[in-house]
This record gives structure tokens, C-alpha cells and sequence, in this order.
């Protein structure tokens, strides 16, 4: 038996004091029948700027029960769903977002087993891709990769990666 079984000795994270200040949240802006764009943030409020810089005014929004959403209904019109009673109310949805966050969570479970703090964007962001291309044969999904590939210049954040690292 660990002691974590028992209620007394347990650690609820969600809890401030319980927490390392490492969490990060992404957030994604997402089309309806477009793209997806996600970011990381250390809290959905710190995403604020970031939603509003990128999305057009007099666009209308449907976020979740969230109350860093509310900061938001004074610029945007907006529709919010509570998934505690529902997930889809009279054509009110956020269903676009929902499949994005499931597929993430189902890559870091299947494929990248962890996800680092430092690289969770460029996690979300080929989750991004992936859910933007999801009906696109795998083949010309190989194409425009490698199309792309070969035509971007060399990246800043993983060009040589491996000289930070000393050999010992």
C-alpha cells in the first residue's frame, strides 16, 4: 500500500499550493471548417492577448464554461456551451477544439509518450497540422511535408541541438 491511497495523504494538483508553477496550458484558436491555430500559455487568462490579436473583429466566438472566457465577451460576440449539461445546444458547439485537444492528448499517450514543457507548442502545433489534415491522403500528406521541408531554411530552435550538450 502507498500512502498517496489513503484521502489524508493524498496531493490535490489542481490546488495553488500543490503546485510547481511549470504547468502550461495551450489554447487553441480554431475555424470553423479551417485552421487551427494553438499556443501554450501558464494560464488560459494569460492567453487573452493572443486570442485577440488573431481573431478578426466582429467574429463571433463559442468557448467552453471557462471563466477566462468572460474577458472576452466585451470585444467578441459570443456563444458559450457548459459541457456539464451539454456538448452541442442549438447548433452551439466547440467540437472543432474538443477533436484538437483529443487528438494532442492521444499523441502524447500513443506516440510521444511525454511531452516536454519546453517544446509543448511545437507539440500542439503538429497536432494542429495533423487535425487540419486529417482528410488528406497520406501520400500527398508526405508530399507537402517534404515540399516544405526542403524549402524552409534552418530552424532556430533545433539547429544544432545536440552541441549544447556536452559529452562526458
Amino acid at each position: 500500500m502507498t500512502p498517496a491511497n489513503y484521502r489524508e495523504t493524498r496531493r490535490d494538483r489542481r490546488l495553488a499550493k500543490n503546485q510547481n508553477g511549470k504547468r502550461q496550458v495551450v489554447v487553441v484558436v480554431r475555424e470553423r471548417e479551417g485552421r487551427t491555430l494553438p499556443a501554450a500559455f501558464k494560464s488560459e487568462s494569460a492567453a487573452l492577448g493572443f486570442i485577440i490579436n488573431r481573431v478578426a473583429k466582429g467574429t463571433e466566438l463559442v468557448a467552453d464554461e471557462a471563466s477566462s472566457g468572460n474577458a472576452l465577451q466585451a470585444r467578441f460576440a459570443m456563444e458559450r456551451i457548459d459541457h456539464g449539461q451539454a456538448y452541442s445546444d442549438q447548433g452551439v458547439y466547440s467540437n472543432g477544439a474538443e477533436s484538437f485537444f483529443s487528438r494532442m492528448r492521444r499523441g502524447e499517450i500513443g506516440h510521444h509518450h511525454h511531452v516536454a514543457g519546453a517544446y509543448l507548442v511545437r507539440y500542439a502545433q503538429e497536432s494542429a497540422w495533423r487535425e487540419d489534415h486529417r482528410r488528406v491522403d497520406n501520400g500527398k500528406q508526405v508530399q507537402g511535408v517534404m515540399g516544405l521541408a526542403m524549402a524552409a531554411p534552418p530552424s532556430v530552435d533545433f539547429c544544432g541541438y545536440w552541441q549544447r550538450h556536452k559529452a562526458s
